[in-house]
């Protein structure tokens, strides 16, 4: 499996694996392929990688930057994250994540945040953190990874595009 940024030929693979990724989900809404494309178009995608096995695309994952407190501190928003549903347990969500945070980590991210399942998110690191809030997430699903030793307190605002499509 090659897991590497993805290409202007990606978009409609990418949409279709999304979609289709959230369509039986329990708390998928429905709309994060479209989410990714409002990402995309809004110039905020941080990290947009594909995981490719055979020449075909079965996996994405998204990061964007987020704000804490009303401000950029370094930290970024984990997902969707994304696995076609005929491979998913197979490990790839997983590589997905990894290869996500270890390029967050090269960058000089602060952190990651993720709303997720805390099972497993916490495989990475992650766990809940009193100091983030997502308003109106139960706060054991709103899970902090941060890089270095200090975690900013306050709320935490994903682009305006999770608003419409998250």
């Amino acid at each position: 499996m090659l897991i590497r940024d993805e290409r202007g030929t990606d978009h409609d693979a990418i949409r279709a694996i999304v979609a289709d990724a959230f369509k039986r989900h329990p708390h998928g809404g429905g709309h994060e392929h479209l989410l990714v494309d409002a990402l995309r178009e809004a110039g905020v995608l941080t990290l947009s990688l594909v995981a490719e096995e055979n020449a075909e695309i079965v996996g994405h994952v998204a990061v964007s930057p987020v704000r804490i407190g009303g401000t950029f501190q370094g930290w970024y928003g984990l997902g969707p994250v994304a696995v076609r549903p005929d491979r998913q347990g197979k490990g790839i969500g997983q590589a997905l994540v990894r290869a996500g945070l270890d390029r967050l980590r090269a960058l000089g991210a602060e952190g990651c945040v993720v709303l997720g399942e805390p099972a497993f998110y916490g495989r990475f690191g992650f766990k809940a953190d009193s100091r983030l809030r997502l308003d109106g997430v139960p706060p054991e699903y709103f899970l902090a990874l941060p890089f270095g030793p200090t975690v900013p307190g306050g709320a935490v605002e994903y682009h305006e595009a999770f608003a419409r499509f998250g």
